[in-house]
């Protein structure tokens, strides 16, 4: 693996991680939770730690299944968030002030917020595809711990893509990612996710 990892890593990039932005893997992370794993970040502070969800993994779980309100809806899923908190479910928006005690991101998403407000906003039948996401558990990193990873090239930061963080995202978003990333990056694509089985 190691072998693999210097013949085709390409450093971090010099964009530095904030609320918004997104953490790309790089491709050969082999940890269960990150691989080809792209994370939005929530909050990032020098002092405090880091906090953000992974977007494109979904869980076979439903918000239906949770809450019985929703049974007739059509499905409403939940995403693998991270390993931290695994139990809680979270949620990130485009709603704004619509739902009270959001904490902004950036200008256009939002985390958590009333949760009832939200039920109800769904329930009177208000659109929320591409609009709300929902995560089991969040990742988490401790003070100075997201900066020693990026600087040991497991992640590259990407710009913030409000647009699409909050659709129905798998690996292919991942790839979506990476070709953001710029051209030196590209590459990264055509890598096998284990390079012995090449």
């Amino acid at each position: 693996m190691a072998i693999y990892k210097n013949i085709f890593q390409i450093r971090h990039n010099d964009v530095l991680p904030q609320p918004g932005r997104l953490l790309i893997s790089e491709p050969f992370l082999r940890d269960a939770y990150f691989q080809r794993a792209v994370v939005l970040l929530i909050e990032h502070s020098g002092d405090t730690g880091s906090m953000g969800f992974i977007l494109n993994k979904k869980t076979e779980l439903t918000v239906n299944a949770v809450f019985p309100d929703f049974q007739d809806l059509p499905d409403i899923p939940i995403y693998l968030g991270g390993p931290v908190a695994s139990n809680r479910l979270f949620f990130v928006h485009a709603l704004g002030d619509i739902i009270p005690n959001s904490v902004a991101i950036n200008a256009n998403l939002y985390f958590d917020g009333d949760f009832d407000v939200l039920k109800a906003y769904i329930l009177n039948g208000h659109r929320i595809t591409d609009r709300v996401k929902f995560f089991l558990g969040y990742s988490g990193w401790e003070k100075g711990q997201l900066k020693n990873e990026i600087i040991s090239n497991s992640w590259a930061v990407g710009l913030d893509d409000d647009e699409h963080v909050l659709g129905d995202n798998g690996e292919a978003y991942w790839k979506h990612s990476v070709v953001n990333l710029g051209r030196k990056y590209r590459q990264w694509i055509q890598f096998p996710k284990d390079p012995y089985l090449n």
